[in-house]
This record gives C-alpha cells, structure tokens and sequence, in this order.
C-alpha cells in the first residue's frame, strides 16, 4: 500500500488573511484612481495627481506583493526530516542496539528485558538523528 504525501495547503497558497489584506489595498487603490478622475475632470489638477501616485504605487506594490507570495509558496518545499535513531543498552553485559525512534523514547526510559540476561531491563542511552551530507558542516 501506498501512500501519497500532501503538502500543507499553507506552503502552496497564501493565506486568507494576507489574500484579503492584499484586495482590500487593491480596491483602495482603484477608489484612489477614482477620485483622481473626478478631480481631473472638476478641474482639481493637483488633487487628481496626488490620487494618481498614491492609487498607481498602491496597485503595484499589492500586485507585486501577490504575484511574489503565490512564486514563494508555489516553490516551497518541506524537506524530507533526517531518520531519528534511538541506541538502547543493557546495563548489565554492555550490549547495544539502534532502532529507530518510536514516539514516547526518552534518554534513560526502561524497556523489556535484555535477550542475553533476563534479570536486567534494557534502557535507552541516546537519541539522535542521523546527518546527511547536505547537512554535515565542514570547520577549518
């Protein structure tokens, strides 16, 4: 059986919160485009330019900032975590085994019963996850 991964659906869209923020500016700016006619056509030329830049720099920059958000989630990617080992060691004779981790593992959690000595329980010593190349850093 297979199974397919699906991404969140925040990292292939924006969120309706900054989708709403980003039409509400679009449509203060068309208002502002508005005003700015009526105030050419009145006879307000001054008025009528500032309405201009503020409407024209309001459009653009909230276009700029939807067409940037939807190229930034559209390339986000989750990467795949590294695997979580857990070492699990018998106190009495010494022997270790790594397994991977299972979730309620801590450091020093006592599980069944060492297969060598029946009399001692085997207890988790470490956690840890296990590096990539990608993720190893190299000090001079």
């Amino acid at each position: 059986m297979t199974t397919k991964s699906k991404s969140s659906p925040t990292t292939n869209r924006i969120s309706n919160f900054m989708f709403m923020i980003v039409l509400v500016v679009m449509a203060l700016s068309i208002v502002a485009l508005g005003l700015a006619a009526t105030n050419w056509i009145g006879g307000n030329e001054l008025e009528a330019m500032y309405f201009v830049g503020v409407g024209a720099v309001a459009l653009i920059m909230s276009t700029y900032f939807l067409l940037q958000t939807r190229r930034t989630a559209a390339t986000a990617k989750m990467a795949v975590p590294s695997k979580v080992m857990t070492t699990v060691e018998c106190r009495k004779c010494g022997v270790k085994t790594v397994r991977d981790f299972q979730r309620g593992d801590y450091v020093y959690k006592e599980l069944e019963a060492c297969q060598k000595c029946p009399d001692d329980k085997m207890i988790i010593t470490s956690i840890y996850k296990e590096v990539t190349e990608k993720e190893k850093v190299y000090k001079f």
